[in-house]
């Protein structure tokens, strides 16, 4: 996809704060620290759009950006966590739940993995919610020019195996050297659709 525009919408904790549900979302779910924004600001050639921070848990709220008119990105809380106050992390879990499984515009998720961690507990469990709700996820592995390419293959294999999943399927990605764009993109675009944007571009809150 051509990306012509891209906009912060809103923030968001709980339904009637969520835009309406007009266009399709594409959800970006993982662990804190993950490399989560940094993915979404490649894709979208932005450097500055989703903030990224070196202290992980700074994302607290669902947060929404707008491509193009005709997609919207969702940018969820990262997970697993320590340091983030336990009040906040309780607060997580049924907060990103009701957006997953409320939100009829949600096409797919894509569940964001560091190439160099073996997935744990918080990633199954996702994984297994997400197949129970009939959601399509995304696999893709981030900071992959933090290994030589011996490395990557190894561990795109190793963490294939233990998702169950071919590991071509697996994308690898660098937002540095932007490696993987075109591949995330046109998994997405299977998702996405041809949809027209809005004729006004205006999507109102308060609407599920």
């Amino acid at each position: 996809m051509i990306v012509k525009s891209a906009e912060f919408v809103t923030s968001a904790s709980i339904p009637s704060q969520y835009p309406s549900a007009v266009l399709p979302e594409i959800a970006f779910a993982g662990r804190s620290n993950v490399g989560k924004s940094s993915l979404i600001n490649a894709l979208l050639n932005r450097r500055h759009l989703v903030k990224t921070s070196s202290t992980p848990g700074r994302t607290r709220l669902i947060n929404f950006f707008m491509i193009n008119k005709a997609v919207i990105f969702v940018d969820l809380p990262g997970y697993g966590y320590a340091k983030v106050p336990m009040r906040l992390r309780k607060n997580w879990g049924p907060m990103v739940e009701t957006y997953l499984s409320k939100r009829n515009t949600l096409k797919a998720v894509v569940l964001i993995i560091d190439i160099r961690r073996i997935p744990g507990s918080e990633e199954f469990s996702l994984i297994q919610w997400l197949s129970h709700m009939d959601i399509p996820w995304v696999p893709v592995l981030t900071k992959a020019d933090k290994l030589p390419k011996t490395k990557q293959l190894k561990q795109q294999r190793s963490i294939g195996k233990a998702l169950s999943v071919e590991e071509n399927e697996l994308i690898l990605f660098s937002a540095r050297t932007k490696k993987g764009k075109e591949n995330v993109w046109k998994t997405l675009e299977r998702f996405i659709g041809n949809l027209p944007p809005n004729d006004d571009g205006l999507l109102p809150t308060g609407e599920i």
